[in-house]
């Protein structure tokens, strides 16, 4: 062999060593991909739940991983903010301004959260593109074992596992069901799932946040969540998951003296309403306008009322076309209602505004409304707590985490940007 032959001999191999299948190296701090984000949403657990020592499992997570309190988006109910932070977008913008609305292109038809098929109705959710649909989109497969908008089809798109919700179906239940699509998936792996547990918020609003009841219900959520751990260790699964634990508000105590009756105020029979509560979203009758107006719309002792287009910047709400034209806020810990509505709810013993109990809903900058945020995983780093931040910022957090492209959203990476390793 020639001196010629023996270097191209010799270039051949180094080319050759280099397409070899080693790992290259992975710079400092960067975590490994992972094989799923999990989003979990215990509804109604107020930030300093985490601190009562009721929910070791969590407190563990937290404790390794980041926490923070949350500020939910205005008004600090169910469904406009489960929404929000799926969507990353404000209620005013994601559609979903209450858990009552109704919409004049979908005439006749009172969303509720009972309405399953108005639930169900992909117009109620097309304003705004959940992360599940967006992952999808990408060709990153979603489960949503309960969330609300996960059972309709938006932006043309279902996640690829669903349920359809069930309150009665229990917290163990909800994660094993979860855990079940992980091992039917190995050939196609999810890359996001939702979890989500109900009990606290229905015992905070039965019983009132300090109650015994609230403690109990978050002692059961936290032993699922730390069945879900388990579950994930033994699938090899822990190490490369993401979980984000979040709220979606929290809860304040709610005297049964403490009401508002509208009746005080105004002339009831001179307007309807569309929910009513710690919000109440008024719709004067025809030629009754400036009437109904002028006598909600000035002080009132523990209620604010505003003309839809006048509601303070802050609060990011009035422009949609679902909000009525007149909106009532609640001071925090009363509850707006009329006459006839407190006769007959009196009734009931079952029902919040008949006795002691909680509520929420009112002002996003009352510290009783922040939520719960954790989490843990290779993309976090670990004793971080981070300053208040809006919820609509957990949408761009999820996109980093999971690889997404997320879509244009009222959400900020900045704020949570310190969560990440």
């Amino acid at each position: 062999m020639t001196v010629l032959s023996r270097v191209a001999a010799f270039l051949a191999i180094v080319v050759l060593s280099g397409c070899a299948t080693a790992p290259r190296p992975v710079a400092e701090g960067v975590p490994p991909k992972a094989a799923l984000a999990i989003l979990v949403s215990i509804d109604g657990f107020r930030a300093d739940y985490l601190d009562r020592g009721d929910t070791p499992a969590l407190k563990a997570l937290a404790d390794d991983g980041v926490r923070a309190a949350m500020r939910p988006s205005f008004p600090s109910l169910t469904f406009p903010n489960h929404y929000a932070l799926v969507t990353g977008m404000r209620p005013d913008h994601n559609g979903i301004v209450s858990n009552t609305m109704e919409d004049p292109q979908i005439p006749g038809v009172t969303f509720t959260l009972s309405n399953h098929d108005a639930v169900t109705d992909t117009r109620w959710w097309s304003m705004a593109t959940p992360i599940w649909a967006t992952a999808e989109k990408q060709g990153v497969r979603a489960g949503t074992m309960f969330w609300p908008g996960s059972e309709a089809e938006i932006a043309g798109v279902r996640p690829t596992r669903w349920n359809k919700f069930d309150q009665k179906l229990p917290s163990n239940d909800r994660v094993d069901t979860l855990l079940s699509w992980l091992d039917d998936s190995k050939d196609a792996p999810l890359g996001l799932a939702t979890l989500y547990f109900d009990i606290v918020d229905s015992a905070g609003h039965k019983y009132g946040p300090d109650s015994a009841e609230v403690r109990a219900s978050a002692a059961t959520v936290d032993a699922a969540i730390a069945r879900l751990v388990e579950g994930l260790k033994a699938r090899g699964l822990y190490e490369r998951t993401n979980l984000v634990i979040v709220a979606d508000h929290g809860m304040a105590p709610l005297p049964a003296s403490q009401r508002v009756v509208l009746d005080e105020s105004v002339d009831v029979s001179k307007l309807r309403y569309v929910g009513l509560g710690a919000i109440a979203s008024l719709y004067p009758k025809p030629g009754e306008e400036a009437a109904v107006t002028a006598a909600l719309v000035k002080p009132h002792p523990h209620m604010t009322c505003w003309e839809k287009g006048k509601i303070p910047a802050r609060l990011h709400y009035g422009t949609n076309r679902r909000i009525g034209p007149i909106v009532c806020s609640a001071q925090t810990g009363w509850y707006i209602t009329t006459a006839a509505s407190q006769k007959k709810k009196k009734k009931d013993d079952d029902d919040e505004s008949a006795r002691d109990g909680g509520a929420h809903g009112y002002d996003n900058a009352d510290p009783l409304m922040r939520a719960v945020f954790v989490a843990h995983g290779p993309a976090f780093k670990s004793g971080k707590t981070l300053p208040v931040f809006d919820n609509v910022d957990v949408y761009p957090l999820l996109a980093k985490v999971m690889g997404v492209r997320g879509e244009k959203v009222d959400g900020r990476l900045a704020p949570v940007a310190g969560a990440l390793r």
